[in-house]
């Protein structure tokens, strides 16, 4: 089965992170990524240039990008694709961006570790928790 998951994220360090965390993973998994919101939100809409992209099982959406706050992203994500699980995956710690991006409609709300390790399980534990049936081995 194949399972899509949608990255929100602007640092190229933080995606070259995930994808070697993703390495791991014993499935059919694909990572899209995208810089900002309005690209999410394009993605998520089929509209150019995302007209072909698939629909994703999970939404990784960085608490900080340019052009559009996670809780505007969150807020047009949940007016049309209510189900669809999103997890803010921040490197704040602030209890008030927690709040607002729960209370915007985050299914939760992660902080980024900095060690690779660290961040490899916790990519590994979202994967299980949103995707029980991927196999996602401890490294």
């Amino acid at each position: 089965m194949e399972f899509h998951v949608l990255m929100v994220e602007d640092d190229e360090a933080d995606v070259l992170l995930m994808k070697v965390a993703l390495e791991h993973a014993d499935c059919d998994l694909h990572l899209h990524v995208v810089p900002d919101g309005p690209d999410a939100l394009a993605l998520l809409d089929r509209h150019e240039p995302y007209q072909n992209a698939p629909t994703p099982q999970l939404v990784l959406l960085d608490g900080h990008m340019p052009r559009m706050r996670a809780p505007e992203v969150l807020a047009h994500v949940r007016a049309r694709w209510c189900h669809l699980p999103v997890v803010v995956f921040s490197g704040s710690t602030f209890e008030a961006e927690v709040q607002e991006s729960l209370q915007a409609g985050a299914n939760a709300y992660v902080t980024k570790p900095v060690r690779l390790d660290e961040y490899t399980q916790v990519v590994q534990t979202l994967l299980t928790c949103w995707c029980p049936q991927l196999a996602v081995p401890n490294t």
